[in-house]
């Protein structure tokens, strides 16, 4: 994907009725009206211009180029609090869910970590007193990742900063109808592509 992927492309004005020589109009026929396959190419088996400037990879390119924009931004703000992002957003998760905690399974599939890969991190945080493992009283063989009063208090450090960066480059940029209209969109999208994202959480997130 390139760098500048998201940008516009000029449209075509519609042609004016001039003369054509003869054998022109065969030949555009030939060329355009045949149209483009799914596979991007016309009639002829040549590859269209048009799969280039397709409006479905500069949706994704724009969500891809957003997301990267603000990730750098978050990272070195949460940096200041000594947290990786991925931290971050565990302890996040568990101050968002009932009880300030998770069952680990569910904390993996929010966070889309393998089985090993959150045990890693719940290790890490728990060793830094900001989580810890607890019983799960509705399956005895299950561990709950519990936010600790550390934990909580860290997140609520960070949190204002974070918030004005929110407000700086993301929500401050959209006027309320058109926050109101991604968020459905974005649910809507996160819904397929992650269906674990609220694994264990009560209520829209």
């Amino acid at each position: 994907m390139t760098q500048n992927i998201a940008a516009t492309h000029p449209s075509v004005a519609a042609p004016e009725s001039v003369e054509v020589e003869p054998g022109a109009v065969e030949h555009a026929a030939g060329t355009h009206a045949a149209g483009t396959n799914a596979a991007g190419t016309n009639a002829a088996g040549a590859v269209s211009d048009e799969i280039f400037s397709d409006p479905r990879i500069t949706a994704v390119g724009l969500l891809t180029e957003t997301y990267t924009g603000l990730f750098a931004k978050f990272s070195a703000q949460f940096a200041e609090h000594n947290l990786a992002l991925a931290e971050f957003e565990v302890l996040l998760r568990l101050s968002r869910s009932p009880g300030n905690a998770l069952r680990m399974s569910d904390l993996a599939a929010q966070t889309s970590l393998t089985t090993s890969g959150i045990t890693r991190l719940v290790d890490r945080l728990e060793r830094s007193g900001l989580l810890c493992r607890q019983a799960c009283p509705s399956d005895r063989r299950g561990l709950l990742a519990a936010l600790t009063d550390a934990g909580r208090q860290r997140v609520a450090d960070v949190l204002p900063g974070h918030l004005a960066l929110i407000d700086e480059w993301f929500s401050g940029l959209l006027e309320p109808h058109e926050m109101d209209a991604m968020l459905s969109a974005l649910r809507k999208v996160r819904d397929a592509v992650r269906p674990g994202a609220t694994a264990g959480s009560a209520g829209e997130r």
